[in-house]
């Protein structure tokens, strides 16, 4: 049968927390640079103000409001990206920071 002392279990904890740690907090580094600075996001706000300029210079409202409608939308889904990508970064340190508690437990 296979024995593990308790410092064994301890640093196989902190060395799962250390990779879990790594790997959340890369996934969210990743989320804030690529889908901040993602080319669709860009591409589909030129294009939307270009409509809303052709809306206003042709006097069409709704043509305004919608393209208003979706610059609003895609000013939500940056800040929900951005939201992602800070809650993994912080959980990523917070993992990091329990498995350094736990090998400092380690006698």
């Amino acid at each position: 049968m296979f024995s593990m002392t308790v410092s064994d279990f301890l640093l196989t904890m902190a060395s799962v927390l250390l990779f879990c740690g790594v790997v959340v907090m890369g996934i969210g580094i990743l989320t804030l640079i690529g889908k901040l600075n993602g080319k669709e996001i860009r591409t589909i706000a030129d294009q939307t103000t270009k409509l809303a300029q052709k809306g206003i210079t042709e006097e069409i409202s709704g043509l305004v409001g919608n393209a208003r409608s979706l610059i609003e939308a895609l000013d939500q889904m940056v800040k929900t990206t951005a939201g992602i990508g800070v809650f993994l970064v912080v959980l990523g340190a917070l993992l990091l920071v329990a498995a350094y508690v736990l090998v400092t437990r380690i006698n």
